[in-house]
């Protein structure tokens, strides 16, 4: 961890001690979970209802919505119900079903302001970021003007890298009943994208060229090369799966293989760390990951306990898997590390491997990487290859850049 002189300030505490006039006198509907809290814990629920600073302003927390998993994060299954607030007695009402859905126009009829207060883990593929965005298409459609409370990228804001969502598999638009949505495949940019919460919306309203009355309310005293154990923060479990900030900055490898007969760790104790399957061969696997020398992370074979997996896989058992163990977090390659497990995978157990090519290519992000890979490619020159798409997104991400 590096040392820094002066203390963040969250996008949530700026807003009460600074920017309160956003929502003055306002009927507000938040969207928020249980990453949405101050840096003493408070939650932003709280604070909107009955902090001092929020009742001198006539604040009036009308409404609530929670994302997947749930308003406490704990919630791994599709068509989550609405619930009660205990504190506040409002109804929570969940905007997760068979996917990512809407505020729904119903509910946002007497409201005049919509605020968003989540954590997004710097990884393409997070429905948070979808929420968000359907929310903005919300705002826009029924005249109520948005605000994103920005926080930290965990895993830093300034690396970016692997392969841009192709622009055929992108859906930036909130499902209807004609047309299906895919919260966590927006947008063509990299799997790891290097912005935080505020910088894409920022993002999504000038390249969608969205009529979304945006305000984002930046964070103060955050720096692009933060990880986020330097804002000494506490770290809440995004989603019930990434328990660190390891597992966050592994994420964006193994996430493609959600939609594979591999396990990613979901039921184990630390998962998004480590991969198995019953018909793996690890010693072979880590001799070949290992033998491509990827920066900042050594593989490790083990035995993978399962429990109640999420996804359903494998659970109840102890499976063959490969533990990843990170060196210099600074070097890792996230992006690189996928593309060589998938290379490994095809290589040794290429009849038993089994993708959905759909929902890997979704993840990956193309399916030319995903061919090129389980054709025999070298996986660094796959990765290579993205390298002017990345640029180029770079090059365009830094208009909406808010911190240095």
């Amino acid at each position: 961890m590096r040392a820094y002189s002066r203390r963040l300030k969250l996008g949530v505490s700026v807003l009460l001690e600074d920017s309160i006039k956003l929502i003055a006198g306002k009927r507000v509907a938040l969207i928020t979970n249980q990453t949405g809290i101050d840096a003493s814990g408070r939650r932003t629920i709280d604070l909107l209802a009955t902090d001092p600073l929020a009742q001198r302003a006539s604040v009036k927390l009308v409404r609530l919505f929670s994302p997947e998993h749930g308003i406490k994060g704990t919630e791994d299954k599709t068509n989550l119900g609405d619930e009660t607030d205990s504190k506040t007695g409002l109804v929570i009402h969940s905007l997760y079903q068979k996917s990512t859905i809407a505020p729904p126009d119903s509910l946002l009829r007497d409201v005049d302001v919509l605020v968003v207060d989540l954590q997004d883990i710097g990884t393409r593929t997070w429905t948070y970021v979808g929420v968000m965005l359907y929310a903005m298409h919300a705002g826009a459609r029924n005249g109520i003007p948005v605000v994103v409370l920005d926080r930290p990228n965990p895993i830093t804001g300034s690396r970016t890298e692997g392969a841009l969502l192709d622009s055929a598999l992108a859906n930036p638009y909130e499902p209807t009943a004609t047309r299906p949505g895919n919260g966590f495949a927006l947008f063509p940019m990299p799997l790891r994208h290097g912005l935080t919460m505020g910088e894409l919306a920022r993002l999504f309203q000038a390249q969608l060229k969205l009529a979304t009355r945006l305000t984002v309310v930046p964070m103060r005293n955050w720096r692009r090369d933060m990880w986020f154990d330097d804002t000494k923060l506490p770290w809440i479990r995004p989603s019930p799966n990434l328990p660190t900030l390891k597992s966050a900055l592994l994420y964006p490898a193994l996430v493609p293989f959600e939609s594979s007969n591999v396990s990613v760790g979901r039921g184990s104790l630390e998962p998004f760390t480590r991969f198995g399957a019953p018909w793996m061969r690890p010693d072979t696997l880590v001799y070949l990951l290992e033998d491509l020398s990827l920066s900042g992370v050594r593989f490790r074979a083990e035995r993978l306990n399962i429990s109640q997996a999420g996804d359903g896989k494998y659970s109840g058992q102890t499976i063959p898997g490969i533990r990843i163990e990170v060196l210099d977090r600074d070097l890792v390659q996230p992006a690189r590390i996928g593309a060589a497990i998938l290379w490994a995978l095809a290589r040794v157990h290429r009849d038993s491997l089994r993708i959905n090519n759909k929902g890997f290519d979704e993840r990956i992000g193309s399916s030319v990487v995903r061919e090129s890979i389980l054709a025999g490619a070298d996986p660094d020159a796959v990765i290579d290859r993205q390298l002017p798409a990345v640029l180029a997104f770079e090059r365009e991400a830094r208009k909406v850049h808010l911190y240095r």
